[in-house]
C-alpha cells in the first residue's frame, strides 16, 4: 500500500506532515529520531484499551533509535480526561527526567490524544508531541489541528467538555490504518460520524465529492479494507488540514466560517454527549453516548434547523439520515431531557460568544454556514426531531 502524506501548513515553521499507510509502526521511531535529532528519550503516554503489543512494538522500535523509554497508561473515559490524568502524566515526566528537547507520544484515541498534547504543551512549558492515533475518529479528526484539552467537573457534578487545554501542534501525526484491525465496530462507527460530517462542508474545502464516495465504499468501509481506509483516512485528514491552515486558532468571524466549521453537530452533540443513561440503541447497558454518536446526533439536528431555515433541503437531511442507519449510526435517541434543559446544556458550549449561541448548519454543495442567534424555536424543534 502506498503511503499517503497530508501536509498541514501553518506559518512555515510549524508546518508537519501526517503519514497514512498500513503497517508504519515500524517506521515511526526513524521518523521521530529525524524530527527530534538531538534527543535522548521519548514518553510514550498509552490507551488502556490498546492491545499491549502495540505499545511493546512502539518503545522496542524507539529504543533501537537510541531512544530511553518510560511509558505510563490512561482510561480513555470522558471521566478520565481530567485534572488527575493530567498530573499523573506531568508527575510522570519529571520522575523520567523529561527534558524539553524529548519528545511525547500519544499512543490512542482522541482522550488520549487530547490529554497527552495538553501535557506537552504544559510540561516545561511546551515539548514537542507526536501523535499516533489508533482510532478511526482520532486518525481523522483530533489528532490533527492543534486543540489539547481536559474536562472539568464542576460543583453541580456536571461535566463541562474540553473547558481547559491550549493548542499545541505536533510534530508529527502518524497514522496506521493496521491498528484499525482490533477495534470494536462500535468505534469504528464513532469514527464515521465525524467522517460524514465533513462530507457536509467538504466542498469548501476541495472535495465535493466526499458524500458521495462514501456512499459508494460504504461496504468496503466497514468491511474493513485497508486500501479503501487508507484512502478515507487521507481525504479527511486533508478536509481538516485546509480548515486548520485558514484559521488555526479559530478566530475567524462568523461569516467567514474558518475553523468553526468543524464544529457542525458539536454544538448538539455536546450538550447530549454528557448525559450518562442515553443509549444509541436504545439498551441501557450501551450507555453512554459515544463521541460520534453524539455527532450524528447533533448532525441530524443541524440538518433539521437548516432545513427549517431554507439553508438546505429536506432531501440533504434524508440523505444524511440514510447514510448514518446504513452505517449503524443512530438518528434519534430515546431518554433526552425536555429541550429547554437540552437548549440550557448548549448554552455551556465553548462556541457560545456573549451569551449567543452559535450553530454550524449545513448547506447544499458540501457548504456550511455558522449561524448566531438562531430562532428559539428553530432550536427547539431540532431538538425534537432527534428525540425517538
Amino acid at each position: 500500500m502506498t503511503l499517503s502524506r497530508v501536509h498541514v501548513s501553518l506559518d512555515g515553521t510549524r508546518d508537519y506532515e501526517v503519514l497514512v499507510g498500513h503497517s508504519l509502526t515500524d517506521s515511526v521511531a526513524q521518523r521521530v529520531r529525524a524530527i527530534c535529532p538531538t534527543a535522548a528519550r521519548a514518553f510514550i503516554v498509552v490507551d488502556a484499551g490498546l492491545p499491549r503489543a502495540a505499545s511493546d512494538h512502539l518503545t522496542s522500535a524507539l529504543s533501537s533509535r537510541q531512544f530511553a523509554t518510560a511509558t505510563i497508561t490512561i482510561r480513555p473515559s470522558e471521566a478520565d480526561k481530567s485534572l488527575e490524568t493530567l498530573e499523573r502524566i506531568l508527575v510522570a515526566l519529571a520522575e523520567s527526567k523529561h527534558e524539553r528537547r524529548d519528545p511525547v507520544i500519544a499512543l490512542g484515541g482522541g482522550i488520549v490524544g487530547d490529554v497527552t498534547g495538553f501535557a506537552a504543551a504544559t510540561y516545561r512549558r511546551g515539548v514537542p508531541v507526536v501523535q499516533c492515533p489508533t482510532t478511526l475518529l482520532s486518525m481523522v479528526d483530533a489528532s490533527v489541528g492543534g486543540k489539547t484539552g481536559i474536562n472539568l467537573r464542576t460543583s453541580d457534578g456536571s461535566l463541562k467538555k474540553n473547558l481547559v487545554g491550549a493548542f499545541h501542534q505536533p510534530r508529527l501525526v502518524v497514522a496506521d490504518v493496521a491498528l484499525l484491525s482490533s477495534l470494536p465496530d462500535r468505534q469504528i462507527r464513532a469514527g464515521l460520524a465525524e467522517c460524514v460530517k465533513h462530507t457536509l462542508l467538504s466542498g469548501q474545502f476541495g472535495d465535493s465529492s466526499l458524500l458521495s464516495w462514501i456512499e459508494s465504499v460504504a461496504q468496503a468501509i466497514l468491511a474493513r479494507d485497508p486500501a479503501t481506509l487508507a484512502e478515507l483516512v487521507s481525504r479527511n485528514v486533508a478536509i481538516k488540514a485546509r480548515v486548520v491552515a485558514g484559521d488555526e486558532r479559530e478566530e475567524a468571524e462568523s461569516a467567514a466560517g474558518g475553523r468553526a466549521l468543524l464544529n457542525l453537530g458539536h454544538t448538539f452533540g455536546h450538550a447530549i454527549e454528557t448525559l450518562p443513561d442515553l443509549s444509541p440503541t436504545g439498551n441501557p447497558a450501551d450507555a453512554p453516548l459515544h463521541h460520534g454518536e453524539a455527532v450524528a446526533l447533533g448532525t441530524m439536528a443541524a440538518l433539521h434547523a437548516a432545513t427549517s431555515l431554507k439553508l438546505a433541503p429536506s432531501a440533504l437531511r434524508d440523505r444524511v439520515g440514510t447514510l448514518f442507519s446504513r452505517l449503524s449510526l443512530p438518528t434519534n435517541v430515546r431518554g433526552l431531557p425536555s429541550g429547554e434543559r437540552v437548549l440550557e446544556l448548549m448554552g455551556h458550549d465553548k462556541k457560545v460568544q456573549g451569551g449567543v449561541l452559535r450553530l454550524v448548519l449545513p448547506c447544499d454543495g458540501g457548504v456550511c454556514n455558522v449561524v448566531e442567534n438562531p430562532d428559539r424555536a428553530i432550536v427547539l424543534a431540532a431538538i425534537e426531531s432527534i428525540r425517538a
